[in-house]
């Protein structure tokens, strides 16, 4: 399993600080990325949180997938391996 984790129905408002916090309860924050719209530079409501282990990363989807973030049931789980760079 990989160490990231997929985060999605961000809520609009939250911030990276705020991940951190969140996935502080489950072990080790190494990273969180937020993912905006490249042409307005909006929020599109993702994040990859990357944990220090693949036992902490596991633990945070299990606490954390469909718990309520902001108003908002968030989705989480294992963050896909990349697969090649788009673009030319």
């Amino acid at each position: 399993m990989n160490k990231k984790v997929y985060v999605a129905n961000l809520p609009f408002q939250a911030k990276e600080p705020d991940l951190k916090v969140l996935f502080s309860k489950a072990g080790d924050v190494m990273s969180v990325k937020m993912v905006a719209d490249r042409q307005t530079g909006q929020p599109r409501g993702i994040a990859f949180v990357e944990m220090s282990t693949q036992w902490e990363a596991r633990r945070a989807i299990s606490m954390l997938n469909r718990k309520d973030f902001m108003g908002k049931n968030l989705l989480v789980k294992e963050a896909a391996e990349k697969r090649g760079v788009r673009g030319g």
